[in-house]
Parts: C-alpha cells; sequence; structure tokens
C-alpha cells in the first residue's frame, strides 16, 4: 500500500480538513445574526469664543479648572488637513504641557476649551485662527510656515490634571 492510500484509510487529509473546517465556519458565521455596530456620532458643542469641540473621552471628575489654575495637558495639533504641526508627544519634548490656566503660554482657544473641560477629559476641539495663530500663522524666517495665516486647527485634547496655585 502507498503512503497517500495509507493516509487516506487513517482519516482525512490535511486539505480536506482545511476545507470541512473552511467551509463549517463560513455555515456557522451565516448563521449567526447580524449586528450593525453604529457608532453613536459624537455631539459637537460650540463655545461662545468660537471654539467647536466634542468629548472623546468622559471623566467622572467633577473639577473644572479656573483661570489662574495650573493645568497639565498633553496635546496634539493639527492643520485642517491631518497634518501634525506640535504634540506633547514628539520626540524631545515632555509628556505633559504645564501653564497657568489663562496665560499667553498657549493660544486663546486652547485656553478656552481646557476652561471647560474636567479633569481626566479628552476633547477634540476646532479652533479658529483668531483664536489660534491669527493672520500671523507660524512661519520661519525664511517664509516657510508650519501653520499658515489664517489658519483654522485642530487640538486632541487631555486634561491630565488641574490644581490651584499656590499663595
Amino acid at each position: 500500500m502507498s503512503m497517500i492510500a495509507e493516509q487516506q484509510s487513517v482519516g482525512p487529509s490535511r486539505r480536506g480538513f482545511l476545507s470541512i473546517t473552511a467551509t463549517s465556519a463560513v455555515t456557522a458565521a451565516s448563521l449567526q445574526p447580524t449586528v450593525k455596530a453604529e457608532a453613536a456620532a459624537p455631539t459637537i458643542y460650540n463655545l461662545d469664543s468660537g471654539v467647536k469641540y466634542a468629548i472623546t473621552k468622559d471623566s467622572k471628575g467633577s473639577y473644572y479648572p479656573q483661570k489662574g489654575d495650573i493645568v497639565a495637558i498633553e496635546y496634539t495639533g493639527y492643520l485642517s488637513n491631518g497634518v501634525i504641526f506640535d504634540s506633547t508627544h514628539s520626540e524631545g519634548k515632555k509628556n505633559v504641557l504645564l501653564f497657568k490656566l489663562g496665560s499667553p503660554v498657549v493660544n486663546d482657544g486652547i485656553n478656552s476649551m481646557v476652561s471647560e473641560m474636567r479633569v481626566q477629559q479628552k476633547a477634540q476641539a476646532i479652533i479658529p485662527p483668531e483664536l489660534a495663530f491669527g493672520d500671523k500663522g507660524i512661519c520661519l524666517e525664511n517664509g516657510e510656515c508650519l501653520v499658515k495665516p489664517g489658519a483654522t486647527v485642530v487640538y486632541d485634547i487631555y486634561l491630565k490634571k488641574a490644581s490651584i496655585p499656590p499663595p
């Protein structure tokens, strides 16, 4: 008896086993009810300042930072075409940005957005040019611009911590 005949007499071949398994899997999948997972669209909020935002991760915290508080945020800044122009996670940077809320360390749009967030909350904010980098943009001396003048920018912001400043 040949080797092939011995394998067939013992049981199905590996090819046959794979064929039967694949057929069983397709049959089982077709019998299961189809569930459409529709992600709910986030609610878009509008601030009086002109910033539009959506909460991407809510928080159970109840503390909203006040002007003058020290806050720690993680952020990524995007142009409207999706290109990243700045991030706390870029090479050579620390993981958080500490600043006094309301100070000129960040643009007015970030100040406005962070003051509406709770600690441990994440949001995506669309910041109009007048609250971002205005008519100046962020340009180098040679004329090349990271953010063009008059550009609307998008930030993903995570409010990591907030505290009352020392007296």
